[in-house]
């Protein structure tokens, strides 16, 4: 039973991920109107099967649906929204956890893993950082999970336990800041994806090079501060070891994100189809085509198609129905976002809260801190930010491009990655450094927060008045 269940699973997210992909692609005009009602089947199947904390997700969503009902005769259609913005969160963590389930597998991702880990103190923080964005593109939280683990095997090496402490803490955060930075402008991150779908006039290349120069002041900001207040120790430092292995075990790595980023660039100028429809296409055909050229054998011990066969059946069968609390989550934020925002907007005009009377750069820096702020309260970013997008003034009311505003969220977004203690970053890295994901967030981040989120205010405007 609990074998044909999880068939279920796999099967009713592959369906999801498929249906969108067709409607991204326009060859899906039925299957529009078919996918929200897919989705909503496989919420009823997949939320008796969660831990109660997800349940509450859709409780809470329900509760939505109810309220808002009760508030307009026209609520059916924000319940379909709501389960289209579900099934595209779907559809964009499926087809991102394929190329995981191949990198998780290799080789050589591990070897690279393993360099970086191993690179001697004045470069390590840097290193990491660096592997973290590289790694991130291509695992997602997978990269914290790998590289985190790998971190925590490199300093327990170390005998002396101040040191080790110190070092484990150091090595973590660089990881976790360098994944963060990638957020403002990877077209493989949720920040991204589903800003510039909920921010008209907005696409990926428009906002690539500003969430880039964005990710370069996260990361730069962090190096700067781990260089600057070097913990003092009592003892003196280690003699340091050169690493086995050079920086071409880094290439394996590069060539596939060239591969990845190519191929959504080129797509895109060639189709100008959103970028999300080119990433849950692109990511799990580069997946399988690795998979391929991993040589994988299945059980005969054949390598190539039965190879990619056995992955399929697996990846399928096992690896999705195992991560349906997060997909459960992960869609709700999405729902219970659209919804609220349906809500909220009446209650706001009872109030006479107008957002749009707000200056400028007010509105634009409440942006790069509230995300982050409600993050300590519980909000998932994708529910922060699905809830507020539609509450945004027009770009034109703002007197900016909607670029702008993208910068903005993605920035509190990125920032939201390192404080909030409900985030899986966070929790990882506490997980790894033996404190919770609140002692991370607040007392670890706390000045990186503080200092970052002062630049990236600043930026913001800047940028706003290009």
């Amino acid at each position: 039973m609990t074998r044909m269940l999880a068939g279920v699973n796999g099967l009713g997210l592959m369906c999801v991920t498929v249906g969108m992909i067709l409607v991204e692609w326009g060859a899906g005009a039925a299957v529009s109107r078919v996918l929200p009602y897919l989705t909503l089947a496989l919420l009823i199947v997949l939320t008796p099967q969660v831990r109660r904390g997800r349940q509450c997700f859709v409780v809470v969503g329900v509760a939505l649906t109810v309220a808002l009902a009760f508030q307009t005769a026209d609520w059916g259609r924000y319940a379909l929204a709501g389960l289209q913005k579900a099934a595209f969160i779907g559809a964009f963590f499926c087809a991102l956890a394929s190329l995981r389930s191949v990198a998780q597998r290799s080789t050589a991702i591990q070897e690279a893993g393993r360099f970086l880990a191993r690179q001697p103190p004045g470069r390590r923080y840097l290193a990491l950082t660096f592997g973290g964005q590289m790694f991130a593109l291509v695992l997602n939280y997978g990269a914290i999970a790998l590289l985190g683990g790998l971190a925590r095997a490199s300093a327990g090496t170390e005998q002396n336990a101040e040191i080790r402490q110190h070092r484990r803490r150091r090595m973590l955060l660089a990881i976790q800041r360098g994944f963060a930075s990638t957020l403002p402008w990877s077209p493989l991150s949720f920040a991204i994806a589903i800003t510039t779908a909920l921010i008209p006039g907005t696409s990926w290349a428009t906002v690539a090079l500003p969430g880039m120069i964005t990710s370069v002041l996260m990361a730069g900001t962090g190096w700067a501060l781990d260089t600057i207040f070097k913990p003092k120790l009592s003892v003196p430092a280690p003699s340091r070891q050169r690493p086995e292995g050079s920086w071409l075990l880094m290439s394996p790595l590069i060539i596939l994100l060239g591969v990845i980023l190519g191929s959504v660039a080129v797509l895109y100028l060639l189709t100008g189809i959103h970028v999300v429809g080119l990433v849950i296409l692109i990511v799990p055909v580069v997946a399988a085509l690795w998979a391929i050229l991993q040589g994988r054998p299945d059980v005969s011990g054949t390598p190539g198609l039965p190879g990619i066969r056995s992955w399929l059946k697996g990846y399928v069968f096992t690896e999705l129905p195992e991560v349906k609390g997060e997909v459960v989550l992960l869609m709700m934020a999405g729902y219970i976002g659209t919804l609220g925002a349906a809500l909220l907007g009446p209650v706001l005009a009872t109030f006479g809260v107008d957002l749009s009377l707000l200056p400028t750069p007010v509105f634009l820096v409440l942006c790069v801190w509230l995300i982050p702020l409600a993050g300590q309260i519980g909000m998932n970013p994708i529910l922060a930010v699905t809830l507020m997008a539609p509450l945004i003034p027009s770009a034109e009311t703002l007197g900016v491009a909607p670029t702008a505003i993208v910068v903005a969220i993605a920035a509190g977004w990125a920032l939201s990655g390192v404080t909030s203690p409900f985030t899986a970053t966070t929790l990882l890295v506490g997980s790894f450094g033996e404190v919770s994901a609140r002692h991370v967030g607040v007392v670890w981040n706390r000045g990186y927060f503080l200092t970052t989120a002062v630049i990236l205010s600043i930026w913001v405007l800047c940028y706003a008045q290009f």
